[in-house]
């Protein structure tokens, strides 16, 4: 944490961490050597368009708000006060805590945060209401987070739904695109399902948001899966795991950030998304994933 940061005035967000400050400021400086280990992996090579010393832009770097479900159901204004305090500008939502989205919207303005994707699920949805409810929160990404078929017909039938999903979207003015976990890149009767929606659906109506973790965990190169559907890739999720497996806060696992980035730079990733699905400490894990994200050099 840095010391400007420290001699802000006193906000609700230190209310809310109480005792466990100390534990996040061990757990930023183990992230900043994380990131410092990182650098010296990453090499030098040309940035092509990002920022000066190869870092990820902060206006890139966003977060899952799945990741502080609880602290948001338990304190929304503090907890959205708390990640401002922190230094996001940018959250991906899932949901809106028993808010309409009017006054959700309301919360960001007043928090100085932005909206600028959403997890929105269309089937059995009304699409038009979706598309109503991103125009008043503002974002202009969505995404699909989920799906799970026995057969590869079935993961047919989804892609041709998700691709007429994601046209209404488009015309609208929003990108859709699908989520990956790892199951998608298990075979059935010898094809990837992902590899099905890749196909059945249009890199116009359709990109992708990489969970970095889930690649990683289905034992799949995310730089090779990357400049496999290169140009369509425009969001990574940002989430570190275990040696054992299982999540980790950014910079304590073993996922090697600093390559993926540094290979993937080619192309357009508009959002760097911090996500943490089972925190222990939810606004550790932000802060630990905010520090990360911006020290990395590589």
């Amino acid at each position: 944490m840095s010391e400007e940061r420290d001699e802000r005035p006193m906000s609700r967000r230190s209310m809310l961490r109480g005792a466990v400050g100390a534990a996040a400021a061990i757990g930023a400086a183990g992230a900043l050597t994380g990131g410092l280990a990182g650098t010296a992996q990453a090499g030098t090579a040309a940035a092509n368009g990002w920022s000066r010393g190869r870092r990820v832009p902060e206006e890139r770097i966003g977060i899952q708000l799945y990741t502080l479900r609880n602290d948001l159901q338990a304190d929304l204004e503090g907890t959205l006060e708390a990640l401002a305090d922190i230094g996001y500008r940018n959250v991906e939502l899932a949901g809106t805590y028993g808010r309409s989205v009017r006054e959700f919207r309301g919360l960001l303005d007043r928090y100085g945060l932005r909206a600028v994707s959403a997890h929105v699920g269309f089937d059995g949805a009304d699409v038009d209401a979706l598309i109503a409810d991103a125009k008043v929160l503002g974002y202009h990404y969505a995404d699909c987070a989920w799906a799970n078929y026995d057969s590869i017909g079935e993961w047919r039938d989804f892609a041709d739904r998700l691709d007429k999903a994601g046209k209404a979207f488009r015309k609208a003015g929003i990108k859709y695109g699908y989520h990956n976990h790892a199951h998608e890149f298990r075979k059935i009767d010898g094809v990837r399902p992902f590899d099905v929606i890749s196909q059945v659906t249009s890199r116009h109506n359709v990109h992708f948001e990489y969970d970095l973790y889930w690649l990683v965990d289905g034992g799949i190169d995310p730089v090779e899966q990357y400049y496999r559907e290169f140009g369509r890739v425009r969001q990574f999720h940002v989430k570190d795991r275990k040696p054992e497996g299982g999540f980790a806060d950014l910079g304590t696992g073993t996922i090697d950030f600093g390559r993926i980035f540094r290979d993937t730079r080619r192309g357009h990733v508009s959002h760097f998304i911090v996500e943490h699905d089972q925190p222990t400490n939810a606004l550790r894990t932000a802060e630990v994933g905010y520090d990360y994200l911006t020290d990395l050099r590589f």
